[in-house]
């Protein structure tokens, strides 16, 4: 049974291109010395939007569409553990994700709240919150 119809977008400042693969094993954008068991990626391009934004790096935030390539669940970080349900519609996978398309028309973030979400970070990485990996 699927989880989503998607479509499935992922957040970042690589630039990449269609076709090429993102794949698990990379640091944490929120706890850098954790490396990832999983790739991230939501239906939601505003949630990809707001990944793109927080991302390690000094490349410019971008959106990519993606394709699961294997099997994926839900996003424990941000469901049922912490939230009821799926509301942020956030899966990972231990199989790549593949490049369908850069989008371009995706919700950028006001400074403020961009703000708001890099102190809210902060706290977290001083709180040493817990990443499910």
């Amino acid at each position: 049974m699927a989880l989503d119809d998607g479509p499935f977008y992922h957040g970042t400042k690589a630039d990449l291109a269609p076709g090429e693969l993102l794949t698990a094993g990379r640091r944490s954008n929120y706890r850098p010395e954790v490396v990832m068991n999983h790739i991230y990626f939501t239906a939601l391009i505003s949630g990809a939007g707001l990944a793109a934004e927080l991302a390690a790096g000094e490349g410019e935030p971008r959106v990519y569409r993606v394709e699961p390539t294997g099997e994926w669940e839900n996003d424990p970080n941000v469901t049922d553990k912490k939230f009821p349900g799926n509301p942020t519609r956030s899966y990972r996978s231990r199989d790549p994700l593949r490049v369908i398309e850069e989008v371009h028309d995706w919700p950028r973030l006001t400074s403020d709240a961009l703000q708001q979400w890099r102190d809210r970070i902060a706290v977290m990485r001083n709180e040493r919150a817990t990443i499910i990996n």
